[in-house]
Formats: structure tokens, sequence, C-alpha cells
């Protein structure tokens, strides 16, 4: 029998590796129903949301900003304005926090790493068989591959949904960790697809299993499907963060994305992941949100009003 490699997962010819998934699974224990897990994040946002609802936490809002666009309209001249207006913003605005990233297809990773000249902000790129995850592992590693050769920095895949939802863990850590291993030294976030896990128990399986085969983030959503980021799903999501730094002592970040369209959305994650993960994971940039409506909102609130690009 081989060793188990640094990122924790089994490999093929390991015997019984479900039985090692399903121990990892055990050491992270989730003892919640979903209607626990919906009043206990229902509860944790009533009775703190009031002290994150503030202007200090809507300027730090900024800076977790994955500004998206993720269509089928995207063409080097669209994603050029967004560009466009991410400098103009930080021009005129050196006092306030720049974005996370601007996430884009890999085909437009080039268009934006060439140029973006706001400090700070990184290149993200979906990558693959981004949204569905369906195509072969060669296909995600290779463009995967061409998309940190053009410049990204950061890369955000999707769990083989079908095959977690089927039992074979395996497979799915694998491809994990070999889009991992495409990517370099970018930061791989995974997307869980969390509105197409039925039970709060299969998103926190699915989030245990991502963080074991080497994820440096966990995400909600594609933003494909109707039920995207949820505050139950966060929670779940958080709570499992938690407990895997405790017994690891590594820091993984989490992504909320998929349908957050308001400021008072904004802040109900930053509620739950202030009180559930703590300050370490805000200072360090552990906590993102990735949208495409949501920033013009937040530039209103936090300008008072005034005038902004988007």
């Amino acid at each position: 029998m081989h060793e188990h490699c640094h990122c924790g997962h089994a490999h093929a010819d390991e015997p019984s590796a479900r039985n090692k998934y399903e121990a990892a699974f055990a050491r992270h224990e989730m003892p919640y129903t979903d209607e626990e897990i919906h009043a206990a994040a229902a509860r944790l946002i009533a009775e703190n949301r009031a002290r994150y609802d503030t202007p200090e936490t809507l300027r730090r809002l900024l800076s977790t900003i994955e500004l998206t666009t993720l269509t089928v309209t995207d063409s080097d001249e669209s994603v050029l304005g967004l560009v466009d207006k991410v400098n103009r913003f930080a021009d005129a605005h050196p006092d306030l926090p720049h974005l996370a990233t601007i996430c884009v297809y890999p085909n437009f990773a080039e268009t934006v790493s060439q140029n973006l000249e706001a400090d700070g902000v990184r290149v993200a790129c979906v990558s693959g068989g981004f949204p569905s995850s369906q195509t072969f592992i060669e296909v995600k590693t290779v463009e995967t591959a061409l998309a940190v050769k053009d410049g990204a920095e950061e890369i955000d895949m999707v769990l083989s949904v079908g095959k977690f939802l089927s039992g074979d863990y395996e497979t799915c850590a694998d491809e994990i960790a070999e889009i991992k291993a495409s990517a370099g030294v970018a930061p791989l976030k995974v997307i869980l697809e969390t509105g197409a896990l039925a039970t709060a128990g299969q998103i926190h399986r699915a989030a245990v299993l991502s963080m074991y085969a080497g994820a440096d983030f966990i995400k909600t959503s594609t933003g494909k499907i109707s039920v995207a980021a949820t505050p139950e799903a966060a929670y779940v999501m958080c709570r499992a963060i938690r407990q895997y730094f405790e017994q690891t002592g590594r820091r993984v970040g989490f992504k909320a994305a998929g349908g957050i369209r308001t400021v008072a959305e904004a802040v109900d994650f930053y509620t739950i992941v202030a009180e559930l993960l703590g300050e370490d994971w805000l200072k360090e940039g552990l906590f993102r949100i990735g949208t495409s409506s949501l920033l013009g909102k937040l530039c209103t609130a936090v300008l008072d009003g005034e005038e902004h690009p988007f």
C-alpha cells in the first residue's frame, strides 16, 4: 500500500478507498438536521448582524468582491470594459480597499491580465468544464494550465457533483488534486454547487472531501442553477472549515457566490464568517463574495450616493 500524498486523499491503488473517506467524514461529524441548521443560521444572523452592519464593514466588503462576468455574450470588448471600470474606480478612490479579483472564463485571462492596472486586484478564472464539470479530466487540467499561462492567478473549479452523489469520492478527490497541480501556485477554489446537494449533510461531506483533496477555498455555487448561495449552506461550510482547521491547522477560505444581489445579503454572509471563523479569515483575505450585480450597490452605500463606474 502506498502512503497518502500531502493533500490527504487516497490513491486509486489503495484498497477500501471509500472507507477512508467515510472515516474522514466521521472525524468531521455534523450532528444536526436540516431544520436545526436553518434555525441556527437564522438565529446567528438575527443575534449578531447589527454589530456588523456598519460603514466599516461595508468598506471591508469591497475587499471581498470577486467581480464576475460569466455569460454567453462575454467578448474581449465587454471584458475590457469591465477591467476599465475597475481601473477607473481604483484611480478615483485610492483610499478604499481594492477588490479581490476580476473573475472570467479562461479565454479572457490574457485580456484581463494585460489590461488590469488596479493594484492588488487579481485575475481569477473558472476552469475544469465550468459550470457542469462534465468533461474529461485531461480537458480540465489542460484548460487550467492554459488559464494560468495566460495570467490567471486564482482558479475556480466545480466539484464533480454527479460522481459525488454516486459515492465516487475517490474520483472527486483525484480530480481536485490534479487540477490543483495544474494550477501550480494559484489558489484553488472548489465550487460545491450546494443547490444541487439535497441536504446539509451532503454539503458538509462535499466540503470535507474538497478540503482534504487540497482546496484552498470552498465556494457555494456557480450561479448557474436556481438555488445558489444560502445562509444555511454558508453556515454548514464555515462550520466544516472551522472543524477542519482545528484538526489540521490549515486555514481554508470561504467564498459565497450565486444570487447575492443586495448589501443586506452581503452583510448576512459577513456575519456568518465573522462569527464562525473569526478575524483571521477576514484579515487574511479568506472570505470572498462572487458577484456580477452587488458591487454597484455596495459602492453606492460606501460612497454615500457619489457617482461611480459600476
